[in-house]
Formats: C-alpha cells, sequence, structure tokens
C-alpha cells in the first residue's frame, strides 16, 4: 500500500534531526544569513510549530538576510476568522515558493467594511493580493433552507463580491477561496441533489464564486476541492471553530499554507517550466544497460509496467499544458534512446523530449545544461528521479532545482507531482499548449545557428514573420501570464490581472501592444507585451517585457518601430522609458541605451530614465517581415 499523504505534504523531504537547532544557529549568528541556508530550512515539510518557529525566526534575522532570491509580496487576508495561525504559515511557506510575504488582517468581521473604505489601514498597506476566504458558517449556509428559497445564497454571494470588488478598486488582485462543504449531512446521500441543504447551497456560491473570479481576472484558491482530497471529516474540527473561529483543523494549516503560497507563487512567475526525468527506474522497470530491451518492466499486464506507464502518461498531460520534457541520465546514448524508438509499450517518444542528456557526467551538471539551452533558469525547473543519492546531489549543488521526494512505489509518482504544486497555474492560453513545441524548435534554432555560423545570415535564413497587434480579448489570458510571470527581460517588473489589462484595451490613453513571432521552425506564440502612456509631446513606457527565448532576433527593434510610427502619427516628440532595476532583470539595464536612447536622470528606487527623440529616430532595416495591425512601414517593408 502506498505511504504518500497528501495532509503530511509527501511531496517534500521530512525535517532533519537538527532542524531546529540549524535554524537557532542562523538567528543567533553574527552577520549577513544567505537565503539559501533559510530557503533550505522551508523546503522540507513543516508543522505548524515550525513554521511559527521559521516565521519568527526570519522577523529575528531582518535585514540579515540575504533575500535576493525572494520575491516582495503584500498579501490582505480577507478572512472570517482567526488569522492567529494563517498568517505566520503563509509567510513561512511563502519562502518555499520563493517569496518574501508580509500580510496585514482586518479586524475580526472587518473585511468588508475595510475593503470598501478607500482611505482605511488595508487601503494604506497597499496590498498586491487579497484572499477572500469565508466559512460556510459564516456566510449563513449551515442552516437548510426549503426549496425555492436563495436568500442565503444571494446574501453570501453579494458580501464576497464586494469584497472582491473592494480590493480591486484598491489596486489589489483578488483571489478567491471556495467554500469548503460541510462534512455532515443534512439529508444523508441525498445531500448533493438538493439545492437548499447547506451542501446545496455550498457549491451554489461556488458556482457564483467563479463567475465573480472571472469577472475580475482573479485566481481561485479551490479550498472546497483540497478539503475533498483530505476528507472533509479530517477538514473540520467543530471545536477550534467554536473556540477560536478558525475554520479547519489546525493540522491542516501547514497544508492549506503551502497551497495558497503555491497560487501566489504561480502569480509571480514561480512555477516551474520544465521537468526533468530520469530513465532508469523512474520511466520504466530496471536499468536499460544491464537488462536489455526485453529485460526492462514496462506496460500492460503487470503491476510495475502499468505504474510506469502512468508516469509517462502523466508527463505527457504536463506536457499538453506547456510543460517542457527533458532526460538526464546516466546511460550511453544509443542505449537510453532504444526504448523511446523501439519499445512497443513506450509512451513518450524522443519527439516530446525538448532535451535529451545521456552519458557519465554528474547530473547536476547535466541539469544545469538542460536550462542553458532550453534558455530558461535553473529555478524553473523540476527533477524526477528514483535514486535516492542522486536526489539529493542535485539539491546540493542546484538548491533552486526543485526535487520532490518519491519513495520506492512508482505508482506514486505521479500523485507526487500532482500535489507537489511545481507547476501550478493560474491561467491557461492557447499559447500554454504550443510552449513545449516552442522550447524544443528553439533547441533547433541553437543548432542550426551552430551549423550556419554567420549570425545575419543565420537570422535571415530564419524566415521570420512578426505579427504586432493591440491587445484583445483573445489574448488577454495570455497577455496577463506573461506580464505576472516576466522577470528576466522586463524593465519596470509592474503586474497587472485581466481585469486591468481589458480596461487597457479600451483605454484611448494607452498604447498597447502585443507581439508574435514565427518562422520556419514554428510558432512561438505571443513573445512580447508593450505599453506606453500617451502624452502630446511625449509618449511614457509603462511596461515593456519580452521572452527569453527569442532574445537577440531583433524583436525589440520591431517593437520601437511599431511604437514610434504611432507615436510620430499622433504629433508626439519623444519617447521616455524607464529601468527599473530588480533582482532578475539585470540584462536589459542597458535595453534602452541600446535602442538610441539617451541617459535623462534616475527615477526613485534606483533606476534611470531614457529619452529617444522622434524626430532623428530612422526606422531600421529588419529580417523579419512585420504584419498586423500596427506593422510599421520600415525600409524592408517599403521596398516590398
Amino acid at each position: 500500500m502506498s505511504s504518500f499523504s497528501v495532509r503530511d505534504l509527501g511531496w517534500l523531504e521530512r525535517p532533519a534531526d537538527d532542524w531546529r537547532a540549524t535554524l537557532k544557529a542562523l538567528c543567533t549568528a553574527d552577520g549577513p544569513v544567505a537565503g539559501g541556508d533559510l530557503l533550505a530550512l522551508a523546503r522540507v515539510a513543516l508543522n505548524i510549530d515550525q513554521l511559527i518557529q521559521l516565521d519568527r525566526a526570519v522577523g529575528k534575522i531582518g535585514e540579515r538576510l540575504d533575500a535576493k532570491r525572494l520575491t516582495p509580496l503584500r498579501v490582505a487576508l480577507m478572512v472570517d476568522g482567526t488569522t492567529d495561525y494563517l498568517a505566520p504559515a503563509l509567510r513561512a511557506s511563502g519562502l518555499r515558493h520563493g517569496l518574501s510575504i508580509e500580510t496585514y488582517a482586518p479586524d475580526f468581521g472587518q473585511a468588508l467594511a475595510e475593503a470598501m473604505h478607500p482611505d482605511g489601514p488595508l487601503a494604506a498597506f497597499k496590498p498586491e493580493v487579497a484572499l477572500v476566504a469565508s466559512d460556510y458558517r459564516s456566510l449563513g449556509l449551515a442552516m437548510p433552507q426549503m426549496e425555492g428559497d436563495a436568500s442565503a445564497i444571494s446574501a453570501a454571494v453579494q458580501k464576497l463580491g464586494q469584497i472582491a470588488a473592494g480590493v480591486a478598486r484598491l489596486g489589489a488582485t483578488p483571489m478567491l477561496q471556495t467554500v469548503p462543504a460541510p462534512a455532515d449531512p443534512w439529508l444523508g446521500h441525498l445531500d448533493a441533489g438538493r439545492a437548499g441543504s447547506p451542501t446545496g447551497q455550498v457549491a451554489a456560491v461556488n458556482a457564483r464564486l467563479r463567475e465573480i473570479a472571472a469577472k475580475h481576472g482573479a485566481p481561485i484558491f479551490d479550498a472546497d476541492a483540497l478539503a475533498a482530497s483530505v476528507g472533509r471529516d479530517a477538514w473540520q474540527d467543530d471545536a477550534y471553530w467554536h473556540r477560536a473561529k478558525l475554520a479547519f483543523s489546525p493540522d491542516l494549516v501547514p497544508l492549506w499554507a503551502d497551497h495558497a503560497a503555491r497560487i501566489l507563487g504561480a502569480l509571480r512567475g514561480k512555477s516551474r517550466k520544465c521537468l526533468v526525468l530520469d530513465l532508469d527506474n523512474t520511466l520504466w522497470g530496471g536499468v536499460i544497460g544491464d537488462d536489455g530491451l526485453d529485460g526492462i518492466r514496462l506496460g500492460q499486464g503487470s503491476a510495475d509496467g502499468e505504474a510506469y506507464l502512468a508516469i509517462q502518461r502523466y508527463a505527457l498531460d504536463l506536457k499538453k499544458r506547456g510543460v517542457v520534457l527533458a532526460v538526464v541520465s546516466k546511460n550511453e546514448d544509443d542505449a537510453a534512446r532504444k526504448p523511446f524508438r523501439e519499445h512497443p509499450e513506450m509512451l513518450l517518444k524522443e519527439d516530446d523530449i525538448a532535451v535529451f542528456i545521456a552519458n557519465w557526467t554528474d547530473k547536476a551538471s547535466n541539469i544545469a545544461h538542460v536550462a542553458k539551452v532550453l534558455n530558461i533558469g535553473t529555478d524553473a525547473l523540476a527533477f524526477l528521479d528514483d535514486n535516492p543519492a542522486e536526489r539529493a546531489r542535485v539539491r546540493q549543488m542546484l538548491p533552486e532545482v526543485a526535487v520532490p521526494e518519491v519513495g520506492d512505489d512508482p505508482s506514486t509518482y505521479p500523485r507526487v507531482l500532482a500535489q507537489s504544486g511545481l507547476f501550478e497555474t493560474v491561467a491557461l492560453s492557447a499559447d500554454d499548449a504550443k510552449r513545449a513545441a516552442q522550447y524544443a524548435e528553439n533547441a533547433k534554432r541553437a543548432a542550426a545557428m551552430e551549423e550556419i555560423g554567420d549570425y545575419d545570415d543565420y537570422l535571415a535564413s530564419l524566415d521570420m514573420r512578426c505579427d504586432l497587434a493591440p491587445f484583445d480579448a483573445v489574448g488577454r489570458a495570455r497577455i496577463a501570464q506573461l506580464v505576472n510571470k516576466s522577470n528576466q527581460f522586463n524593465l519596470t517588473t509592474r503586474r497587472y490581472t485581466e481585469a486591468d489589462i481589458a480596461g487597457f484595451e479600451t483605454n484611448p490613453g494607452v498604447f498597447d501592444l502585443q507581439v508574435r513571432l514565427t518562422d520556419r521552425f514554428g510558432d512561438n506564440g505571443m513573445i512580447s507585451v508593450v505599453m506606453f502612456h500617451k502624452g502630446r509631446e511625449e509618449w511614457v513606457c509603462d511596461t515593456w517585457l519580452m521572452s527569453c527565448r527569442v532574445l537577440k532576433r531583433r524583436v525589440e527593434e520591431a517593437v520601437l518601430a511599431s511604437v514610434v510610427t504611432a507615436a510620430r502619427e499622433a504629433g508626439a516628440k519623444r519617447l521616455v522609458g524607464d529601468y527599473q532595476p530588480s533582482e532578475k532583470n539585470r540584462m536589459v539595464a542597458g535595453h534602452f541605451e541600446s535602442l538610441g536612447f539617451v541617459p535623462a536622470g534616475e527615477t526613485e528606487g534606483g533606476g534611470t530614465r531614457w529619452v529617444l527623440d522622434l524626430d532623428t529616430y530612422t526606422l531600421p532595416d529588419l529580417p523579419m517581415h512585420m504584419t498586423g495591425p500596427r506593422a510599421p512601414n520600415t525600409p524592408r517593408e517599403a521596398a516590398e
């Protein structure tokens, strides 16, 4: 029987025996505290007491903490009930997901009032995200109603909708938590089929809650599904509700906090983009180099064989939604590829693998090479390996790589990956389905560049087509996703919700641009998002970001040509752009200078301001065809 446990965060390692002593040593040490040391203590399965200890330690360390690898985030907890356990657990769990969370919670029962107050303490806190969470009892859904009486449902929906709208007006992204259904039935097995039962009323509210979320472009925290996964009887703790208005068992606070933190992490682009797979005893049973094609365990007819098929099937399911697959194995290359090419039960094929590395080099080095080939950070990788020694080595050498803990039973591996939240997403767009193929095509482009040699000839050989268009409803989800996930090629790292993006679409004072790129290897999808605020004399850049996988393809020059053309037509004289430095966007510190902007002073926060004179700007001749409503008339296009 499987020993995997969702409620105990079974995808994480257990804390070391000296966990508390190590934490204490960090608190009492002199000088700076390395962020990696603290993260190592956070990336294990902590109980509620340990989460509180970790949160207190962060407070004691204070400014001595080197938090370069953490993204700051202000979160308001709009919760019906006590947050005494929830707030520290969320802050500590946020470390695990690359976040430095600051929290604020209104006084008990004041969530709605503060959400509606434009000058209150909530507004002064300036939350970036507001978690709206209620219990069925506080919403008035505990009492059964006879058929046709939906007053309690309407009142609950109105309250949740007002809080969501209020925090959105304050500039925060509402994050809406579904309401867990009660553990105890009113009508027994007839409960779910009756709209007036507490279970039926909760289901109706949750359906309407999703409509509110769609209206605001808000992420959903499906606490109802989480409660069902661990058992509603285990979730509900009436004693703590009556005693402290804690909506669920304190034993499950670590699970709740991890799920909340992973969604917040996904909002800030912390989800993993690539699953790196071991082969022997991970994708099949046995060792291909020793057992041969006929000797490995894979396929129908045996428990082990079917378990390995399930792992491959789950990997393919991840690929369908845009997760890139790679292979790193200690093997001879020909032997490692043989099952992919010849085994009749093999679900994964070579074409499914964007980067395939089989050699005798240590896996940490090969995993780093995977990131280099895909042009993503190692913090975008997750590594699945049955061997505990290999897992430990990768954690030691590449602590930023996520390495889920797996046991000896391969049947649990898909659950480990699914429950880990490593690939959490808050939106799904058509471009997501193409992403795995796009990274594989990028690897082919890299090979083509090496073969051709001359870079200008290489760009010309790509036969690029760049489409430049304004924001629209079709691209809205992908635009919001890029705005919230892009960290490296992002000049200001401002974040906006889908609702914000919808507002920009119809704002006459904003010039917005979504950019797509195709070439002879395939479709790169949407790769750039740009917004300028239009003034009479000058247009000021609000957002300029681009996918790193199209770096040095001269797309940024095409974007600038589009903006310049529109600004000139509107009578503007100059463009103004700010570079606001962050830990991850140093690569674009010289972006405006490389495009011909001249320095115009500094901004708050250590940034720089740049100006481009439109009278002296010359449209470039670019190695691509430009199409779409906002394509500029460049020299190449004019000649054609």
